[in-house]
């Protein structure tokens, strides 16, 4: 059955919209497949013919459904049609707007770029009841839908999943909440840094003797995008054999206690409490940590006793593979202050550059410390096309981190550029859902779409 279902072009068939209260909506019939699997033959772009309704904003719901984008899904992202998505006013900086653009303000945000492109923007408002029975009849039509909004805030636009669940039984709805559909905590708001504070992130970043902090950028907010983007693939595949959606209940909170990974397992296996924050140091591997150079920081990754042989030659220092207190890692580990001072004291004598040049081909693991616009012009990142240059119709060229992931046949990446607020109203409007341009218009006026 299953080879059928992905080997079938995709079909139409017209069908009866009804609100919930059982009587036929503003708009009464729709065209609608019966699935979106892409055919056998189109192998570039993994989720082309897949909709995908983006009820998200600000980081973790847009980075999935951007991820869904990046494999070909085509995704329409729907925004408050005054004000969008909270990061379009989050700067500086912004993309700022080509001379004779005819556009006007600070530009379009880097913030929402990061994570928007491959969409399309409808402005809408679903707090006007055609705002709501345009959503309907795009669910009827859609495969996934994705929304970070308080459990049950939905509820009263009839946009939850029981309710849109009985207009498309095969859509796959996925809710990313702070804490969780259930829980004592499922009614908090929750952004990244709460999480990382509340669930353990926070006590374990930052260096050995001072607070604790954030993790430079929200680890949490794009490992819960990344966990929701996979959990839907998985509930694609499910329908493939069963025909039937469902509901994906994904959390920060939780996503951020399964990435504690090693750190949780050793603290569940001894039942001690972790300990607290190493900097860029190993609690169990000397030297593994970074160092101060003439110039910068450089770090080195000693991780066995070899290694830590060929990091001694490199500094000039054979002797200590020899040294008791340094010849093995446990008492490396014991005298840790000693040696890291005594490595540190050699590569402050150098710039990162001649460090870089005397490991270069030695086996040691080592690496510069750099900050994010030399990595964005690091030769590594440039060569594995890991930034994109691309046209956009009011700011003119920009730069954008490209998907991450090589594949043999496949072919994601970058097609469109982020959208302006309400960019593709009426092309949705008219072409998704099937409005004339005076209904579309009137919508206009009545303020439920932009």
């Amino acid at each position: 059955m299953t080879s059928y279902i992905l080997n079938r072009s995709i079909a139409r068939a017209s069908r009866r919209i009804v609100s919930p209260n059982g009587r036929p909506s503003l708009f009464c019939t729709i065209r609608r497949r019966t699935f979106a699997d892409v055919s056998d033959d189109d192998t570039t772009l993994p989720l082309k013919g897949y909709k995908v309704l983006d009820m998200t904003r600000v980081l973790a719901g847009p980075y999935c459904t951007q991820i869904l984008g990046d494999l070909g899904a085509e995704v329409i992202k729907v925004e408050h049609p005054t004000r969008g998505d909270d990061t379009r006013a989050w700067g500086p900086p912004y993309a700022k707007y080509l001379p004779g653009s005819g556009k006007e303000g600070k530009g379009e945000s880097a913030y929402f770029f990061a994570v928007n492109r491959n969409k399309k923007s409808l402005g809408l408002s679903f707090q006007h009841k055609s705002g709501v029975e345009i959503l309907h009849k795009l669910i009827a039509d859609s495969d996934i839908l994705v929304e970070n909004y308080l459990p049950s805030s939905l509820k009263k636009y009839n946009m939850d999943y029981e309710t849109v669940r009985k207009i498309n039984p095969r859509l796959i709805y996925a809710s990313i909440t702070g804490y969780g559909q259930t829980g004592p905590y499922s009614s908090r708001a929750g952004y990244d840094v709460m999480v990382e504070a509340e669930m353990g992130l926070m006590h374990i970043t930052g260096s050995r003797d001072g607070p604790p902090v954030k993790v430079g950028v929200a680890v949490t907010d794009l490992a819960t995008g990344l966990y929701t983007s996979n959990s839907i693939m998985a509930a694609i595949i499910a329908r493939a054999r069963t025909g039937r959606g469902q509901h994906i209940d994904v959390a920060l909170s939780d996503c951020q206690v399964a990435t504690l990974a090693n750190i949780a397992s050793s603290c569940l296996i001894s039942g001690e409490r972790d300990q607290g924050r190493w900097g860029t140091a190993h609690p169990s591997i000397v030297p593994y940590q970074s160092y101060k150079t003439k110039d910068g920081d450089i770090l080195f990754g000693g991780g066995n006793d070899r290694l830590f042989g060929l990091l001694s030659d490199g500094l000039g220092r054979p002797e200590w593979k020899t040294d008791v207190k340094f010849s093995v890692n446990a008492e490396r580990v014991a005298n840790r202050l000693e040696l890291d001072s005594l490595i540190e004291k050699i590569t402050k004598e150098r710039t990162t550059k001649e460090w870089l040049d005397v490991f270069e081909g030695s086996g040691l693991p080592y690496a510069a410390v750099n900050d994010v616009l030399d990595t964005l012009n690091h030769e590594h990142v440039l060569a594995r096309g890991m930034v994109k240059e691309m046209k956009h119709e009011w700011c003119g060229d920009i730069k954008m981190v490209n998907t991450p992931v090589k594949y043999s046949e496949s072919k994601p990446g970058i097609r469109s550029v982020p959208p302006m607020l309400g960019q593709h109203t009426d092309e949705v409007l008219r072409d998704l859902v099937g409005l004339s341009e005076g209904e579309i218009e009137r919508l206009k006026e009545e303020g439920a779409v932009r």
